[in-house]
């Protein structure tokens, strides 16, 4: 499976959870590296926000930010 994003692309996740801590106010993350492929098969992405450091998601997790 190839990425559908690329580095340095603005993105958003597409649900986050109410306990999650790491979201940011405006939900906007700008992808930092592309990952490999997990188990399933789906490709993972490092993102970044300001002031809250980098986490990893799955592609599924994501949309590109209009």
């Amino acid at each position: 499976m190839s990425h559908k994003y690329k580095v340095r692309q603005l993105v958003r996740i597409t649900q986050p959870k109410f306990s999650d801590k790491r979201a940011t106010t405006s939900g906007i993350y700008e992808v930092t590296r592309l990952m490999p492929a997990d188990q399933t098969g789906e490709v993972s992405y490092r993102i970044k926000s300001s002031g809250f450091g980098e986490r990893a998601v799955r592609e599924s997790e994501i949309t590109a930010q209009a």
